[in-house]
């Protein structure tokens, strides 16, 4: 970004802030019922109180625990089954299937399976991989797919070793097709990962918390907890996606 457009961009993105936090303000004095629409004050006062007590932390780190571990393993199998699938078609076609279900089941139908058959403690973790899984996959495929096809016909004539290829040809193909999956893949890890915690209710959890604000009617706490996972969800998708950016370089 140029420095001279910064300025504008911080201030296009302040402005933006305060038009959103004005309608939350006009809706919530509209409801003028605080127990059914909590406003943004009350929200943030309910989350500076909550901000030093163990029980947030312990359930913010429980969630962003189970969540990012659902995410790399999917992120890692995803990789692994791709690039299987793409050098042997007979793969390709045993698990078409499987992935075809994964993708168009419900998530509640897979949250509450999971629930059936392995409990509420690893619920999230698995929960997120499923959803995750499929959109790694076939972005490995499609990535893999594309990488210049004159450029691998000289390499295998020039006798270019296999590693070099990987990572010189196929690496800078796959990149994007990547990057921009995992862009849209983990905010529906989050989405799906905190819906599986408000219906398992595991321990030391936002899901838990979340549950317990609705049947407590904490309105207040129920918007700061949905406030934290949106910034949780935020920091963690721009790291990871930084992180991917600095290997496909």
């Amino acid at each position: 970004m140029k420095p001279a457009t910064s300025p504008r961009h911080f201030l296009q993105g302040l402005l933006v802030t305060l038009f959103w936090l004005g309608v939350w303000q006009a809706v919530s004095m509209l409801v003028a019922k605080p127990v059914l629409f909590a406003s943004p004050l009350d929200t943030i006062r309910a989350l500076w109180v909550m901000l030093p007590t163990s029980a947030y932390w312990s359930a913010v780190l429980g969630s962003l625990g189970r969540i990012a571990l659902g995410f790399f393993l999917a992120l890692a199998l995803g990789l692994l089954l791709g690039v299987a699938a793409f050098r042997f078609s007979l793969l390709r076609t045993l698990i078409s299937p499987l992935l075809t279900m994964m993708k168009t089941v419900p998530v509640a139908s897979f949250i509450i399976l999971v629930l059936v058959w392995f409990g509420s403690s690893s619920l999230a973790v698995i929960v997120a991989l499923l959803i995750v899984f499929p959109q790694i996959y076939f972005a490995t495929l499609s990535g893999l797919e594309s990488t210049d096809q004159e450029l691998l016909e000289l390499a295998r004539v020039y006798r270019v070793p296999r590693r070099r290829v990987a990572w010189r040809l196929y690496r800078p193909a796959l990149w994007p097709y990547l990057t921009g999956s995992c862009a849209s893949a983990l905010g529906m890890s989050w989405k799906a990962g905190i819906a599986a915690e408000v219906i398992g209710n595991p321990a030391h959890s936002i899901g838990e918390q979340m549950y317990l604000s609705k049947i407590y009617m904490a309105t207040a706490e129920l918007f700061a907890w949905t406030l934290t996972v949106i910034l949780l969800s935020t920091v963690f998708e721009r790291t990871v996606l930084w992180l991917l950016r600095r290997v496909g370089k």
